[in-house]
This record gives structure tokens, sequence and C-alpha cells, in this order.
């Protein structure tokens, strides 16, 4: 029985390592060298390679190295490999630091501040209590449930915006899209953590930005298929929207001549809010795969008819 990963030189030989001290009878291969393909039960990847289940006749489980699997062909892949996403608190961790950030950089006007700097221009604002400030995540699943926990202490009113019910201390819940438009009425800041899927994709539109309050503000965690980036560029450019702050995009890197390189109301970053790191995933990662061994549930298995 082998594992195969398929990761950037960096990390290949962290995860080998950790195996190799934790877990040595798990035959660990890094990619290229596959080994003998009929040994390989599990394989690990970003994004795996097309026919996978062709080069690894046995191959029983595909994980995930990223909390979403939005990037695989899940309609290539048999209906008996099971795909897992990855639980690494790591992820969470960074994905909470960021929302963080952003969403006290906006509550408290940065953007605004840097460009006064830029301008050389000494002026104070009035400062909104967090109290009066609305926030609202898309997404209430292990993330966004995360980011929202983290939030509270600060004070703001917080909201969050699922398919399904959800109850979560603190947080104003709304569910399907029928309430989505209230939702979005009263988000003052709204942070997207969304899975991607064909229900999700293109749900930062027009119409979403005219829902939400004048010079509302924007915080893009999720994919980014899930932004329809004209219709920001529009919303910035009629003040429907304030500021952006961007961690994902359709394509990366952007095309040197991107808008939203040199755009004054949008931060933009390379995808930067979390990555799984080998010393916080590995004992999801080896859990995951005992279970397995033992014929139980994986934790983080995906719902093929869902996509996450």
């Amino acid at each position: 029985m082998a594992l195969l990963f398929k990761v950037d030189d960096a990390r290949g030989p962290a995860w080998l390592s950790l195996f190799r001290q934790h877990a040595p009878d798990i035959d660990v291969r890094l990619w290229p060298d596959t080994g003998e393909p009929s040994q390989v039960r599990y394989f690990a990847a970003w994004q795996p390679p097309q026919n996978l289940h062709e080069q690894f006749p046995r191959l029983e489980v595909i994980f995930a190295t990223s909390a979403g699997v939005d990037q695989f062909d899940l309609g290539e892949l048999p209906e008996h490999i099971k795909v897992v996403r990855m639980l690494d608190p790591g992820i969470a961790r960074g994905i909470i630091e960021y929302a963080c950030f952003a969403v006290l950089s906006l509550h408290r006007q940065i953007p605004l501040y840097l460009q006064q700097q830029r301008e050389r221009q000494w002026q104070l604002h009035p400062l909104v209590p967090a109290t009066k400030r609305r926030v609202g995540v898309m997404g209430l699943g292990n993330l966004g449930a995360a980011v929202l926990e983290s939030l509270r202490p600060f004070g703001f009113e917080l909201s969050g915006w699922a398919r399904s019910e959800k109850d979560l201390p603190g947080v104003r819940c709304f569910a399907g899209n029928d309430r989505l438009p209230a939702f979005l009425a009263q988000c003052d800041v709204l942070i997207c953590l969304l899975p991607l899927t064909d229900d999700t994709r293109g749900i930062l539109n027009a119409n979403t930005f005219t829902s939400m309050p004048k010079g509302a503000q924007l915080i893009n965690l999720g994919r980014g298929g899930h932004l329809i980036e004209r219709d920001l560029l529009d919303a910035l450019a009629s003040g429907q929207l304030s500021h952006a702050i961007v961690d994902v995009l359709n394509d990366e890197p952007p095309a040197p001549d991107h808008p939203f390189w040199q755009h004054p109301a949008i931060w933009l970053t390379p995808h930067i809010g979390a990555n799984t790191s080998p010393d916080s995933a590995f004992n999801v990662l080896l859990a995951n795969i005992r279970r397995h061994q033992q014929g139980q549930a994986m934790l983080g298995e995906i719902a093929r008819d869902q996509g996450y």
C-alpha cells in the first residue's frame, strides 16, 4: 500500500520525513517517482493529473491538499474513489488571521489613511464603534464559523448566510436563496468563504453588490470563480462599494495589465489566506488514512452531488 504525493518541491520532503518518523508502515512516494502503479492506494495533491485512475488502477482515495476541491474534475473520477478535503487546523488559523486583519483594516479605515499618507495629508475621520459595524460571512462551514467566532470579541454585529439552516452563537443566521437579499442588505463588510460549486459560481456579482448598503466593502477569501470582476469594478466606480480586499482570482497570477493591480480601492494579495503545512496537517491526514484502513468514515469526505 502506497501514498503518492504530488506537491511542490519544498513540502514534499517534509511530508516524507513525517511519515517515515511516525508511520513507517506507509510507503510514501513523491511525484514523479511513482514506483509500481498498482501499489498506490492513496494520492494527495492540490490538483491531480488527468486520467489518474487509469494510471493507478487500485487507487481508493484522493486527498486534496486544500480546504476545497473545486479544482478537481469530479466527473472524471469513478464513484468508488473517495475524495477528501484537507481539514488542516493551520488552514483555519491562516484564514482567521487574514479575515481579522482585513475586517479590522476596513473597520479602522486603513485604506483611506494609507491613501492620505501617499498624498501627505494629515486628516482624522470619525471612528465608527465596532458595535455599529455589521460584518457578514457567506459560507458557514468550518472556516466561516471559525472566522465569526474570532470576530466576536471585537463587538461587531455578526451575521452569516449558507444554503442550509445554521445556528451559531452570537450570529444572526440566514439560509437559502430567498433570504440572501435580506442578509446582504445588512452587511457593511461582506466576507466570502463559500465553497465553489455550480450554485455559488459568480455569486459576487452586480445583483449582490446592489443589495448591499451603499459604500459597503468586500473581502473575497473563497475562490476567484465566485467573483465577477467587471461587476466589482463597476460597483467601485459607482460608489456602491467603497473598497475590496481580494485574495483569489480566476487567473493566477493576473496579467500585467489586470485592472486590480493599480486600482486605488482594491487590495490584492497573491492567494495567501492560508496554505497547508505538513507540520499542522500531518496528524489529520494520518488519522484519515487509519480510518480508511479500518473501514471507517473519513473526516472531510466530500459529497459528490454537492461538490464539498
